[in-house]
């Protein structure tokens, strides 16, 4: 089976095209999928545009936000309370999955206590995932370039949370190109912790641009490697393209179209 490739519109949309053209060119080149980091005022647009064209809609945020995360106690309440909203409008629209955050370190706060913080509020909210079918990832991102102080920064770390929770619909957005920063090792680690993940993210290391020969993934031999675990969810591209968006487009999804 083929990996499914998704597209986080708000990169690859050109100036003045609209979302109806972007999905159809989208569609034309084979993508199942697209993306949306929030629930801006486009919302209804892309929802409309996404189902005229045969796309689903992968991900979207779940709650606000990424410094302020799970991590803190007293964020629960908040967090709950957003996640079941996020995740009844991901049910009526089809969406898969939702995006969580750990938060940023918190002073005087161990790694095994913000594991069990993450995993008690999530612990909270996980009985309505499983009940709405709505996957939680739980983002892994690096704390080396890109945000400095963000807790769930491996692996390790974002799979022991979901080991404490230990629901089906608790996952992590395995972000290849923030964990190639922060331990590399890319497909085994994939392959070990296949289990866990709901959602991948893609973009060349280093600089987050395209797949080319500038940088150090080979992303062909990654997404052979995803689509032979058989995870039949969504692969989304959210790197920054140098030159034109449309082509970049078209060639990320001829090279990552592995199976």
């Amino acid at each position: 089976m083929r990996i499914k490739q998704s597209m986080c519109y708000p990169i690859f949309r050109p100036q003045g095209m609209s979302l109806d053209e972007l999905f159809r060119i989208g569609k034309e080149i084979g993508y199942a999928a697209v993306e949306c980091w929030g629930r801006g005022d486009d919302f209804p647009e892309l929802v409309a545009a996404a189902q005229k064209h045969g796309l689903v809609i992968a991900s979207m945020c779940g709650h606000e936000s990424l410094p302020d995360g799970l991590n803190k106690r007293s964020n629960h309440d908040r967090i709950e309370a957003e996640l079941r909203e996020s995740i009844d409008i991901a049910a009526k629209y089809g969406i898969p999955g939702v995006i969580c955050f750990s938060g940023n370190r918190q002073p005087f706060q161990s790694d095994l206590e913000a594991i069990d913080a993450c995993a008690d509020g999530l612990r909270r909210i996980a009985p309505y995932a499983e009940e709405r079918g709505v996957n939680l990832n739980m983002e892994l991102l690096n704390s080396k370039v890109d945000h400095p102080g963000y807790q769930c920064d491996h692996s390790w770390w974002g799979a022991a949370v979901c080991e404490k929770v230990n629901s089906p619909r608790v996952k992590l957005l395995f972000d290849i190109y923030h964990m190639q920063i922060m331990e590399g090792d890319i497909i085994r680690t994939i392959r070990a912790n296949i289990k866990w993940i709901g959602h991948f993210h893609t973009a060349g290391n280093p600089g987050r641009n395209d797949m080319d020969d500038t940088q150090e993934l080979n992303y062909a031999g990654i997404c052979r490697a995803i689509a032979a675990t058989g995870y039949n969810l969504y692969v989304g591209h959210e790197f920054k393209p140098k030159g034109d968006l449309i082509a970049a487009l078209r060639h990320t999804f001829a090279l990552c179209d592995q199976g």
